[in-house]
């Protein structure tokens, strides 16, 4: 469950709400083939060469099998992962396709987004066992540089995809900007924000968990309220347990074009959360204690999911129960990126997994969040960084959140569950010298801006970085403006510097002398067709670390 502070108890609720403050940036430059654009140049494009090979007659594509769209992902100096998955009905078993069996597709990546200069071009083979799903590792690319990209498979082409490359390790960069974004429950809210997301100047897109949850959802769709003649599929109206019921989800929320269009126009970086099995799982141990065989069967179909459905290299293809999501990015000697799953190998949270008060449980320095392996890994990473801004993606709020002031529940769930990890991280990040640290966080379905301190009881202890926390892209419906809590909430954590309840993600621009959070909100998710706002801006400096309201 989102892991923002409980309402305190109140006997007046607020009655009025304030409009989010108009975009403080003015408009977005734009260099995004949009879909509708993409669907154009692909009209006017040359042909893909007759030699490619067209599938089997015998599947019967008379209907669009791109209808999940494109997108790309894990963006290196030479190289970038091209995905799209065929789903000609993607709300049928199989998609539409042939339980066993394969297909072949082609695809091809150019400079120009008319496809004249290609630069590479081949065809491989889309398979049942992985969900008929594309992972097509581009190398040889230039550093960068940005690209667009397309699928055909027999005569269907389709929509073109833009990404880009990322300058090479060590070489100077002036500015880089990247969006946070999380949190997208399908039956809560439209995508409207993805579609403002997809219209933004960006070099990359760090989504960082809750891309689905494995609710049941009505044939209404809940927020979104179809009409009788758009109603869900029936395959909706559970909660998700098989690979088939996994794969269905996917296709449910892939099928939004707000969704689409945001994939088409940047390379995402991509970590999952809880809901992309079960509600605050943590390791082996499911919300509701179920056996633990029965629930790695659970993991496994959700983890193979997730991967056939994500732009991810081959080498992240899970076994069985496991797959290795961390791993480290870098963006010339601007930026590292230290990707974590908070998940994966967690201990179980201490006193149940929602707001509680701190213990010897929550306390024992063994207990850990990420697992000792990832742990060291991460320290290592730091040890080994000359870069100007160490970026932690990863799920849950990462720094201290009291309800009131003194003594306080915390979120079991998030960091604050497990204060050893917390504290290991910091001291490894100070004794490797690193000045500039920025966690990105999400799960909380709120915005957070907070200064990192090395003593969270100590509101003058240094500050050792600053934390994102971006509110949710649908989940938690419309929000509110100010949060009925929101004065006790501050008062209570001198650190944070804002706290706001409204959907949207955080734009962040990356230079040598700072770095800048611009936190976008939408007034409303549960019609479509809402604005975007730039609700607050904040600012560190490089060497400073803490924010500043700009």
């Amino acid at each position: 469950m989102p892991q923002q502070p409980p309402p305190q108890q109140s006997s007046q609720q607020q009655s009025s709400r304030k409009q989010s403050s108009p975009a403080a940036t003015g408009p977005f430059r734009r260099r995004f083939l949009t879909l509708t654009a993409g669907a154009a140049v692909l009209a006017l494009a040359p042909r893909l060469p007759g030699a490619y090979a067209a599938p089997s007659p015998s599947l019967g594509l008379r209907d669009d099998p791109f209808a999940l769209g494109v997108a790309s992902g894990e963006a290196l100096p030479d190289s970038v992962v091209l995905w799209t998955r065929l789903a000609p009905r993607p709300y049928e078993p199989s998609a539409g396709l042939p339980e066993e069996g394969e297909v072949s597709v082609q695809w091809e990546i150019s400079r120009d987004e008319r496809f004249r200069s290609v630069e590479q071009r081949g065809s491989t083979l889309a398979e049942a066992e992985d969900g008929y799903s594309v992972h097509i590792d581009v190398r040889g690319l230039e550093p960068d540089r940005v690209y667009w990209y397309r699928f055909r498979t027999g005569s269907w082409i389709s929509p073109a995809g833009r990404t880009r490359t990322t300058p090479e390790q060590g070489d100077p960069v002036r500015e880089m900007r990247l969006a946070l974004a999380s949190c997208q429950q399908y039956d809560e809210g439209y995508y409207t924000a993805l579609r403002h997301l997809a219209d933004e100047d960006l070099d990359a897109v760090f989504f960082v968990g809750d891309y689905i949850y494995e609710n049941a959802i009505n044939a209404k769709a809940g927020a979104r309220r179809y009409p009788r003649d758009r109603e869900l599929p029936a395959s909706c109206n559970h909660t998700l347990q098989t690979l088939t019921d996994y794969r269905m989800r996917y296709a449910l929320g892939k099928a939004d074009p707000d969704l689409q269009a945001a994939h088409a126009a940047h390379p995402w970086y991509v970590t999952w959360d809880d809901h992309e099995v079960e509600n605050n799982y943590a390791a082996e141990v499911s919300q509701h204690n179920d056996p633990v065989a029965a629930f790695l069967r659970r993991r496994a179909a959700a983890y193979r999911a997730y991967w056939e459905n994500m732009p991810l290299r081959s080498r992240q293809r899970p076994s069985g129960p496991d797959m290795r999501l961390y791993r480290r990015f870098s963006y010339g000697r601007l930026a590292q990126f230290d990707i974590l799953d908070t998940r994966q190998y967690r201990d179980d949270q201490a006193y149940g997994d929602g707001w509680q008060y701190p213990g010897p449980k929550s306390e024992d320095p063994a207990r850990s969040i990420t697992g000792d392996a990832q742990e060291q890994w991460l320290i290592d990473g730091f040890r080994r960084s000359s870069v100007v801004w160490n970026v932690v993606p990863q799920q849950v709020v990462f720094s201290r959140r009291r309800t009131t002031a003194g003594r306080s529940r915390l979120s079991m769930d998030a960091w604050d569950g497990y204060p050893a990890s917390r504290r290991r991280l910091l001291q490894g990040a100070r004794h490797a010298g690193v000045e500039n640290l920025m966690v990105l966080s999400g799960d909380a379905h709120v915005h957070y801006a907070m200064d990192i301190k090395e003593d969270f009881d100590d509101p003058r202890s240094p500050t050792a970085g600053v934390e994102i926390a971006g509110t949710s892209l649908s989940s938690g419906f419309d929000g509110v403006e100010r949060p009925a809590n929101r004065d006790a909430v501050l008062a209570a954590n001198p650190h944070m510097k804002y706290f706001a309840d409204r959907r949207g993600y955080v734009v962040v621009t990356l230079e040598e002398e700072q770095a800048r959070a611009d936190y976008r909100t939408l007034p409303y998710v549960t019609r479509p067709g809402a604005p975007i706002g730039t609700a607050a801006s904040f600012v560190t400096e490089a060497g400073r670390p803490g924010f500043e309201r700009d």
